[in-house]
């Protein structure tokens, strides 16, 4: 739900890139039948809108429960001991300019050139939404499908437009979940043939 409606504030604030995804749907799957799970791989596009909304609003933006096995010396000077209990800002990793041109910015085409092969379980730490490693969430794959098969399957369905056009408020809400501060509205209109809707 969190990844879905930051994924549905971007693009309602995007519009070429809102109507870039409706494209690819058109062009893949049509206008007479529903999206099928299998058709996911063909959407490279909606991947990448997905992956951007993981990097600019992770479901959790810190994640804790973390401890250094071994002892580590960063770059910096830090020194690390063994044991140390950590806590991963991956608001900030995802942000980190060293790594992400325009960091602040929705371009979710990065994803299709310059961090093309950056992935969720990507082993150079980029893009960590989930967490990594041992403590990985186990519920990442089935999360990303689930988000990829609804969001797809909502915007090849309806056109979405917030209330009088205005702009989406992109404020979060403190706490260890990265909700919207604000209830996201939006007005839906079937694209489809009505007979799709009846089932």
């Amino acid at each position: 739900m969190v990844t879905l409606t930051w994924a549905l504030s971007l693009l309602l604030n995007h519009q070429m890139e809102l109507n870039k995804v409706q494209d690819e749907l058109n062009t893949h799957i049509g206008k007479d039948r529903k999206v099928d799970e299998s058709d996911i791989k063909n959407l490279v596009y909606l991947q990448a809108v997905v992956k951007e909304t993981l990097r600019l609003y992770p479901p959790s933006p810190i994640i804790t429960l973390h401890a250094a096995m071994n002892d580590c010396t960063f770059s910096c000077g830090y020194h690390i001991p063994a044991g140390t209990q950590l806590i991963v800002n991956v608001w900030k990793i995802h942000r980190d300019a060293r790594v992400w041109t325009d960091p602040h910015d929705f371009k979710p085409g990065r994803f299709l050139t310059s961090h093309r092969d950056v992935d969720v379980r990507s082993p150079n730490y980029e893009l960590v939404p989930f967490g990594s490693g041992r403590r990985v969430c186990p519920g990442a794959s089935l999360a990303l499908r689930v988000v990829q098969l609804t969001l797809a399957r909502l915007l090849h369905s309806f056109n979405v437009v917030s209330p009088s056009n205005q702009s989406v408020d992109m404020t979060g809400s403190p706490g260890l979940t990265n909700l919207k501060a604000t209830p996201l509205e939006v007005v839906l209109t079937p694209r489809l043939d009505t007979n799709l809707y009846e089932n």
